[in-house]
C-alpha cells in the first residue's frame, strides 16, 4: 500500500474559511487579473466610500464656486426712474425746515452746538435769496469749553429718493470736521448713514462718500464707479467705524472746488442701490435744473457715478431708511482731533484743542454755502 502523503498546512490558513477575494488581494494580485487601479470594480469599499466623498466635495465646490462666480458678476438694473419734485430747501426759508442740534456731540468735539436763536443772534446761519450759509464762531478769542457752530437735520426724513445739493462753499481748515449727511440719528446705526461729503482740517486729498450700517452689507463686488474704494466693508463695528467709503480726486473738496465755484452733488438712494455723482460747475447735466420746479431729473443720463454701492451683498431699504438731511462743522472729535490725522496727515499745529479755543482767526474759511437741496421721488 502506497504511503499516504501527509499536506503542510500553514498556520495562518487554520482561520481561513475560504479563499480571498478579488478585493483582499495585494495590489499585485489584482494587477494579475487585468483590471486597474482606476477600474471601480476593483475598489474595496473603503476606497469606494473615499472617492464618493472625494467626488461629493468636488460637486459641492463646484456648485458654490459657480454661485460666487455668478454673484460676483451680478448687477442691479438700475432702470430709469420718473423723478419730480417733492421737497425743495431753498432761499429765506431754507433754515425754516430743520431743527437745530444743541446736545453734546456724540462724536466728542471740542465744539458747542448751538439753538436756532443764538445761531441767529451770532450770525452763524442765515440765508438769502439765492444761498444758506452755516458757519462756526470766529468773534470768540476764549472758546474754553469748545467753540460755537452749528448742526441742522431737516424735520422730514426719506427711504429713498434722489437728493440734489449745490455746493458753493465747502468748510476747511485744521480743527474742523464738517460732514453733509443722511442717517436718522436717534436710531443709529439701525438705520443706516451716508456721507455725502465728509473730510476733516485742510482736507486738500478730496471727498469720501461713504456708508456705515449694522451687520450684512457688504461692497466687494461688481460696482462702476470713477472713484476708489477704500473700504468694501460697511459695517460700524469693522475697521473702527471707517465704513465703506470711495474717494474721488481733489477738486472734489475743499479748496480746490470752492475755487472752481464748487458744484451740484446728486446722492440716488433706492432698493437697486445707491449711487453719487459729483458736477463741477461747468459741466451740470442740463436736467438737473434746479430753477425749474417741472424739471426731470435723469441719473440714467449722467454716465458713471463718482461712488457706486449696489445692493448685490447688501439689502438697501433693510439698511437705509428714515433719513433726515444733516449738515454740520464739527470741530477737533474722534476723527477730525485724532493725532494721526490732525498732525500726522495734515500737520496742523500744536493740539487740536488749543487751536479750538484760542485762535478764531483759523475759522474764516469754515463755512458752507449751499445754494439750495432738492429732493426727488419716483412716481407711483
Amino acid at each position: 500500500m502506497a504511503d499516504t502523503p501527509t499536506l503542510k498546512t500553514d498556520p495562518d490558513d487554520r482561520h481561513r474559511t475560504k479563499p480571498l477575494t478579488l478585493d483582499e488581494q495585494p495590489v499585485e494580485a489584482q494587477a494579475q487579473t487585468g483590471r486597474s487601479w482606476y477600474n471601480p470594480r476593483g475598489w474595496s469599499l473603503r476606497t469606494k466610500i473615499i472617492a464618493a466623498i472625494i467626488a461629493l466635495a468636488g460637486i459641492v465646490g463646484i456648485i458654490v464656486g459657480a454661485v460666487e462666480g455668478s454673484k460676483a458678476g451680478r448687477y442691479p438694473e438700475y432702470s430709469p426712474l420718473d423723478y419730480r419734485l417733492v421737497d425743495s430747501y431753498s432761499g429765506l426759508s431754507f433754515f425754516d425746515q430743520f431743527r437745530y442740534f444743541d446736545d453734546e456731540d456724540p462724536t466728542d468735539g471740542f465744539v458747542n452746538y448751538v439753538n436756532k436763536t443764538t445761531a441767529q443772534q451770532l450770525n452763524l446761519t442765515y440765508a438769502s435769496p439765492t444761498s444758506a450759509i452755516l458757519r462756526v464762531d470766529t468773534a470768540t478769542r476764549n472758546a474754553s469749553h469748545g467753540r460755537n457752530s452749528v448742526r441742522i437735520e431737516s424735520f422730514k426724513t426719506y427711504d429713498d429718493g434722489l437728493f440734489i445739493f449745490d455746493i458753493i462753499h465747502t468748510p476747511y481748515g485744521c480743527g474742523t470736521w464738517p460732514a453733509l449727511w443722511l442717517t436718522d440719528g436717534y436710531n443709529w446705526p439701525d438705520h443706516g448713514e451716508i456721507d455725502v461729503l465728509e473730510a476733516t482740517n485742510n482736507a486738500t486729498d478730496g471727498n469720501a462718500v461713504t456708508l456705515h450700517t449694522t451687520p450684512g452689507c457688504n461692497m466687494d463686488v461688481r460696482r462702476k464707479q470713477t472713484g476708489s474704494t477704500t473700504y468694501a466693508t460697511c459695517d460700524n463695528n469693522t475697521n473702527s467705524n471707517a465704513g465703506c467709503g470711495v474717494q474721488g480726486p481733489s477738486l472734489t473738496y475743499g479748496e480746490a472746488m470752492n475755487e472752481r465755484g464748487g458744484g451740484i452733488y446728486a446722492l440716488e438712494l433706492r432698493p437697486a442701490g445707491i449711487r453719487a455723482w459729483f458736477f463741477p460747475r461747468h459741466s451740470v447735466p442740463l436736467d438737473i435744473d434746479i430753477s425749474n420746479s417741472s424739471s426731470k431729473p435723469d441719473p440714467s443720463k449722467w454716465g458713471t457715478a463718482l461712488a457706486d454701492f449696489p445692493n448685490t451683498s447688501c439689502d438697501v431699504s433693510s439698511h437705509f431708511k428714515n433719513q433726515s438731511i444733516i449738515a454740520n462743522i464739527d470741530l477737533c472729535g474722534q476723527w477730525g482731533g485724532a493725532p494721526n490725522v490732525y498732525s500726522r496727515q495734515w500737520d496742523c499745529p500744536g493740539k487740536c484743542k488749543e487751536l479750538v479755543a484760542r485762535h478764531p482767526e483759523r475759522f474764516e474759511k469754515a463755512y458752507w454755502e449751499f445754494g439750495g437741496f432738492w429732493v426727488y421721488q419716483a412716481g407711483n
